[in-house]
């Protein structure tokens, strides 16, 4: 797993999504590996690992995507890979939905969202983003 730059989704692969022809809640399900120790870009000194970072990232987002009509499905630590081989484990899964890609969208664009998510900065060794809904399949 290489999950150096795996942070932050480009502007491009915002657009991408928002041009999709999804429809209809969007199940975001994010893989999320935490740095040992928290560092911020702006060279403040810590004691936080990256786990408590991203707690006070995770505490401020949970209240706007609930304010937007958002909703917290699933987290937990990811316990154990039984299937598959990766150089690393991933820390934990989460699953958010939100109403729709555009309602993600701006949420994510928020600047409120922006200030705090340093901490996400800060904690976040790398992160899998992936777009799901519930109860639809995708023919093949």
């Amino acid at each position: 797993m290489n999950v150096s730059n795996a942070v932050t989704p480009t502007a491009e692969q915002l657009q991408r999504f928002l041009n999709s022809d999804f429809t209809g809640p969007v199940c975001m399900v994010n893989l999320l590996k935490f740095k040992d120790k928290a560092e911020y870009e702006d060279g403040r000194e810590t004691d936080l690992t990256g786990q408590e970072a991203y707690g006070l990232y995770g505490e401020q987002m949970r209240e706007f995507v609930l304010s937007k009509g958002g909703r917290f499905i699933f987290y937990s630590a990811a316990w154990q890979m039984i299937l598959g081989s990766v150089e690393e484990e991933w820390d934990t899964v989460a699953i958010v939905e939100y109403p729709s890609k555009e309602a993600f969208i701006e949420i994510v664009s928020l600047p409120e969202v922006q200030g705090f998510g340093v901490h996400r900065s800060a904690g976040l060794k790398g992160q899998l983003l992936i777009a799901t809904s519930q109860g639809q399949v995708q023919e093949a």
